[in-house]
């Protein structure tokens, strides 16, 4: 599938989806066609039974996302309707990301920063260069960041460390980043595609219904306890043991070799 935009850059490499924000001489801040072809790109990777992974980066070596384009808020923000639109398609673009079946890698190098920190936040994974930064300017500006995206990095940090990025609004460095939790892996930047795609052939290889029950039941475990659904759990569990993919783990276990999964 094309790319709705330029902005955005889409390609299917054997098992990994990659969706690249594309915007390098603004460091890939994110217009709002850019927010608006997130989820078409995630819907075209997820129906498409042979990419196994997708990894979001940034253009041009120098940043992931340095945040929204604040450039475009006059234009795309200037009235409460426009205002509403435009955080309209962040929403969809962050939860979209959030609620992929497939599991999702931040592969992040430079600037992190904002919009683009919550895009690394609705991802599964984050893995980053040495010499990335990190952070949050909302209070340099006088916005107020999304509910749903404050919960994602309280979940991933917990409530000191979100305060100390809210409040301080300062730049984080990658050994502060990787200290707190907010990135899983640190890489030198020459290694750090490399150690990418080997994660994602690790993740490849592995029973795919396995891989998306255990995203989706530690998802259901960050809610709160009266709205986890047990039940929905039980079903996709059910669901791995009731697989084909669980016979062919059994069978090439026995027979000491490497497993063949098909997803079913």
């Amino acid at each position: 599938m094309p790319s709705p935009t330029p902005r955005m850059i889409a390609k299917k490499d054997g098992a990994i989806g990659w969706m690249i924000f594309n915007n390098p001489e603004r460091l890939n801040a994110v217009s709002l066609d850019m927010w608006e072809a997130v989820p078409k790109i995630i819907a075209d990777f997820e129906a498409d039974p042979e990419i196994k992974v997708i990894v979001l980066t940034g253009a041009g070596g120098k940043a992931f996302v340095a945040g929204a384009d604040i450039s475009q808020f006059e234009a795309q923000r200037g009235d409460p309707a426009s205002v509403i639109t435009y955080e309209d398609a962040t929403m969809i673009a962050f939860e979209t990301i959030a609620r992929a079946e497939r599991p999702t890698i931040a592969m992040i190098d430079g600037y992190c920063i904002g919009g683009g920190l919550g895009i690394a936040l609705s991802c599964d994974l984050r893995f980053a260069a040495e010499g990335s930064t990190f952070g949050i300017p909302a209070a340099k500006l006088g916005l107020a960041y999304a509910s749903s995206g404050t919960r994602r990095l309280v979940d991933v940090v917990g409530p000191a460390y979100a305060k100390e990025i809210f409040f301080t609004a300062r730049r984080f460095t990658h050994e502060e980043a990787h200290g707190m939790g907010l990135i899983n892996r640190v890489f030198k930047r020459e290694a750090l595609e490399a150690e990418t795609r080997a994660t994602c052939a690790i993740i490849g290889d592995n029973a795919p219904l396995t891989v998306m029950t255990a995203k989706k039941i530690v998802d259901e475990t960050r809610k709160a306890p009266e709205n986890f659904d047990a039940n929905y759990c039980d079903q996709l569990i059910a669901r791995c043991f009731a697989s084909e993919d669980y016979a062919e783990g059994r069978t090439a276990f026995m027979e000491k070799r490497k497993p063949v999964f098909k997803g079913r």
